[in-house]
Order: C-alpha cells, then structure tokens, then sequence
C-alpha cells in the first residue's frame, strides 16, 4: 500500500474527529453530543447519501446493476455463514454471540461507506452511482440469515424471528436510505441541482460532527470489558481484511471501476452498529451487546476508517 494514502488518511478531519472522540474518552473528558444533534445528523447524512445515489442510478442502466447486486447478496449472506461458524468454535463456544456477531459482519455500516465516498471524492476517483443501491441491499439478507442460524442451533431460543425482521427492514438506517434513492432516482439530476446547497455541500462538514460522537462512543466500548479481549481484537482486525479482499475481488470480477470495487471492498469489510443491534436485541436478547459493540464499533470502524480504505483502494488499483 502506497504509505502517502495513509498519511493523507490519518491527517483528514473526519479520521481526526474520530480519534478525537476516543481520546476524550480516555482522558476522562465531560464531552457529549446531545442525543437530538445526534439523531439529526444520522438522519442528514443517510439521506444525503441516498438522495446522491438516486440520482446517479436514474441515469444507469439497470441491467449492469444486476449483477453487482447479485454478487453483494452473496457476499454478505457467505460473510455472515463464515462468521458465525468461525466465531462459534473459535471465540465463544455458543451460538447466540456467534450469530449476533455473524449479523453485525455480514451486514454492511453506512457511516464506514460514506467515509470511502469521502476518500474517493478527495482523489477525484469514480465509482458507480449505483453503490448506495447495493449497500441498502446488503444490509437486511445477512442479518436474516444470522438469526435464523440462531434459531436453528438454539432451540426454544426467545425472542420473535417475525419482529426482527420486521425491525430490521424498517429500521431507520435501511428506510432513509431507500427513501433518499426513491426520492433521488425520482426527481431526477436537475432536481438534484436544487438541492445541493443543502443536501450535498454542508456533507463533509456533518461527517466530521457525526465522527467524533462515533469515537465517543467507540472509546466507552474499549473500556467496557476484559473478558476474550484478545480473541474479539484479533477478529476485529483480521475479519475486515479478508472480507474486504474478498469484496474487491468480488467487484472486479462483475466488470466495477477501481471506485466501485473500493465500494464493494469496503461494504464488505465493514460491520453493522445501527441496523444489526436493532435487530439482535429483540430476536438474540441473551447476546452481549459489549462484545458486539467492541468488536464492530470499537475496533473494525476505526480499522477500516484508517487503514481499510486505503488499502482495498490499493488493491482495486493493482488489480482493475
């Protein structure tokens, strides 16, 4: 990997506002981001990136996005498979925490995609409009499928497989993002123009807002627990490695540009922390949410945040 991305990676503002976030943890700092401005900035940021897909699908040919679409249901229901299999015999000898953290790799974290959009932006590489298609796509088949998984080694186990589901599929993550595709492919690139000085302009700058509570809440997970930390932190950074490999490759392979391989590397070595919880919660109550969290926030969003995305970037470049 060219050592300049990754430089130029740990000096741009939202990777610094999220070790900013950490470090207040550790330092003991009073700092917290009210839960509305929260809120309000999770909702800006997954509509904006929706609305930005739309319109760019509304100009694609929707038999080339076949195929990439196909190839990220795969990838994700076979992350979340191999996940839980691994985790089950190698971490935590239970299949409830094996599936809850099957659910959370296999699905796919937004915020981790928008900052790979953010990288390729910077460096004035293109992608294909249709990504934002395939992350929202990505995100509910793994989940599915970890609880079902759940569901078939635990028998009795509590919690209703309906109302996961249910939760899942209307989730705020997975509704404003196919709300901002609808509304994008609808109204079309000249609405769009419209709307860029508030739906595309003031992005960068809520990005970084939203970082730092990110790394606020990143740092309490570190600091939650001691129990199989080495095992959880070994994983957190290995898995996003070979799942991202495997999303470039898996990109290149369905004819994407060296951005949209990028994309698809990134989605794949990303973990869910918004819809995966939602979900896990109500159908796995008995999961610990600190190994989850740890693992997924605490170690594989920072990972890929720093050194992920410049790698599966490198790789796309050495092999498209």
């Amino acid at each position: 990997m060219d050592t300049s991305l990754l430089i130029a990676n740990l000096h741009s503002p939202p990777v610094l506002a999220f070790a900013a976030g950490v470090a207040a943890v550790f330092a003991r700092s009073d700092l917290k981001i009210p839960e509305q401005i929260y809120q309000g900035l999770a909702i800006y940021l997954l509509i904006a990136i929706g609305f930005k897909g739309g319109t760019a699908l509304a100009g694609s040919d929707l038999r080339a996005v076949a195929l990439p679409a196909v190839a990220a249901i795969g990838l994700g229901l076979g992350i979340s498979l191999s996940v839980f299999f691994l985790s089950r015999y190698l971490i935590f000898k239970d299949n409830t925490n094996a599936a809850a953290t099957a659910a959370h790799y296999g699905s796919v974290s937004a915020v981790t995609f928008i900052a790979c959009i953010t990288f390729l932006e910077f460096r004035n590489v293109a992608y294909e409009g249709y990504m934002t298609a395939l992350m929202a796509i990505m995100e509910i088949p793994a989940i599915i499928a970890a609880i079902a998984l759940a569901k078939r080694f635990n028998k009795g186990e509590g919690g209703s497989m309906g109302a996961a589901i249910s939760e899942a599929l209307t989730g705020k993550s997975v509704f404003l993002l196919t709300a901002g595709l609808v509304i994008g492919a609808v109204a079309g690139p000249i609405a769009a123009q419209k709307a860029e000085p508030f739906l595309i302009q003031p992005f960068y700058g809520v990005l970084v807002i939203f970082l730092l509570e990110m790394g606020l809440v990143a740092g309490r997970s570190m600091k939650s627990f001691t129990e199989k930390r080495k095992r959880l932190l070994l994983f957190a950074i290995l898995a996003p490695l070979v799942q991202g490999t495997m999303g470039v490759l898996m990109g290149v392979l369905c004819g994407l540009s060296t951005g949209g391989a990028t994309l698809l590397g990134t989605l794949a070595a990303s973990a869910s922390y918004i819809a995966a919880p939602a979900a896990v919660r109500i159908a796995l109550p008995d999961a610990n949410p600190s190994y989850y969290i740890f693992t997924s926030l605490g170690v594989t969003f920072p990972f890929n945040l720093i050194v992920g995305i410049p790698l599966y970037f490198t790789l796309a470049q050495a092999i498209t």
